[in-house]
């Protein structure tokens, strides 16, 4: 069965008239039966340490040894995945993530402990967040168990690329896409999750330092009704033209505004933003155009655990004029302090351009959590068996 009322598997008649009969996704990989013959070859080739310079670890692509692969057909239901060989795959010209954007993707990452072992931090959020966004995209999507599953194989599989303790992360990236053939505007009959990885440091350049953003006053990111509260990959795409010309000015990112009143913050191009008053903690509520970050919940939810008072609700762009301490959460920046905003020409400063002490806090007692320097009081890590 599918698994929303918005995706509806093809009719014997169009089966039989050939509508959907254009192949869709292929892989330029071995066969299954190839890969499960040479699968513990290669991973037996390939544990030897990695050449990389830890230490100057950037935000980039590091094409690492496997990839995760699963489908689903007109049923709505995903088939058995498999593990394997990283390498390019070929897609239908009419396939529907290509035609009409139909395809949505997750963030994620995995730690390596003192003691050598692995984690993930909070995989179930992002499996629960993929479903919300598949019903939204008119797509079925992994279960939570398929998804948790597929990530610690594709982990396992990679497990030489994920950084020494404090030297980065290994990060995940999940895709769901519409890889079934379509011409006229519909739900795609067959779709495709894959995972890869590739191990990263400080998605900003500035690591912990301060990063200064310009709040934008011509763009938006999303509109109400629209798609800008799930991680579909259209609401990327449309951010950067304004992102690259933020930066072509010496800014770190662009903070954005809502669509209606040009007043209220909304997030930073792939990040959440809060703001800190007398030791009060303010967050955007989320209702539909801001995406409900993981890193953002666990930041509530720490930070509300040590005694801080949280808000969330429509925070004016006025507000950044008198903050005591501005900061950004997300997956691949964890906490990141904001240094300036610049507003309509005016630029407002943070601290000094130093750390604030609330920031800096809950970034020490996230980040020490995620990489299993303190105990797990939360629940949050799932530790694999290698």
């Amino acid at each position: 069965m599918a698994q929303n009322g918005c995706y509806a598997a093809p009719t014997n008649n169009q089966i039989q008239n050939h509508i959907y009969s254009m192949p869709s996704l292929s892989y330029k990989v071995p066969s299954v039966t190839e890969c499960h013959a040479s699968l513990s070859t290669n991973y037996m080739e390939t544990s030897q340490a990695v050449d990389l310079d830890w230490e100057n670890l950037g935000f980039g692509l590091v094409e690492t040894d496997f990839m995760y692969v699963a489908k689903c057909g007109p049923d709505g239901n995903f088939s058995k995945g498999e593990v394997l060989p990283f390498g390019p795959i070929a897609v239908s010209p009419s396939a529907g993530v290509l035609n009409y954007g139909q395809g949505l993707f997750e963030g994620l990452k995995a730690y390596r402990k003192t003691d050598g072992s692995i984690l993930l931090f909070r995989p179930e959020e992002n499996a629960t967040r993929m479903i919300t966004g598949a019903d939204r995209m008119c797509m079925p999507a992994p279960t939570v168990e398929q998804f948790v599953d597929a990530v610690k194989q594709t982990v396992l599989a990679n497990k030489r690329w994920v950084p020494p303790t404090s030297k980065g992360s290994l990060y995940i990236r999940p895709l769901l896409m519409g890889s079934g053939a379509v011409l006229g505007l519909a739900p795609a009959p067959e779709y495709t999750f894959i995972i890869f990885v590739s191990p990263v440091g400080n998605y900003f350049k500035e690591g912990l330092s301060p990063i200064n953003l310009i709040v934008e006053d011509k763009f938006h990111r999303a509109s109400p009704g629209g798609t800008g509260g799930v991680k579909t990959i259209g609401n990327y795409a449309l951010v950067l033209k304004a992102q690259k010309i933020a930066k072509g000015k010496g800014y770190s990112d662009v903070l954005y505004l809502d669509a209606v009143h040009d007043k209220y913050l909304e997030e930073v191009s792939s990040c959440n933003i809060f703001v800190v008053k007398d030791n009060v903690i303010s967050t955007p509520a989320i209702k539909g155009t801001i995406l409900p970050g993981i890193t953002r919940k666990s930041i509530i939810e720490v930070a509300q655990s040590k005694g801080f008072k949280v808000e969330e609700r429509l925070v004016s762009v006025d507000e950044l004029l008198n903050a005591d301490e501005v900061f950004c959460t997300g997956t691949a920046v964890v906490v990141s302090p904001v240094g300036s905003i610049t507003y309509l020409g005016k630029r407002v400063e943070y601290g000094n351009q130093g750390v604030g002490v609330i920031s800096q806090q809950l970034y020490k007692s996230l980040t020490s959590l995620q990489m299993g320097l303190v105990e797990d009081c939360m629940g949050w890590t799932v530790q694999l068996n290698q």
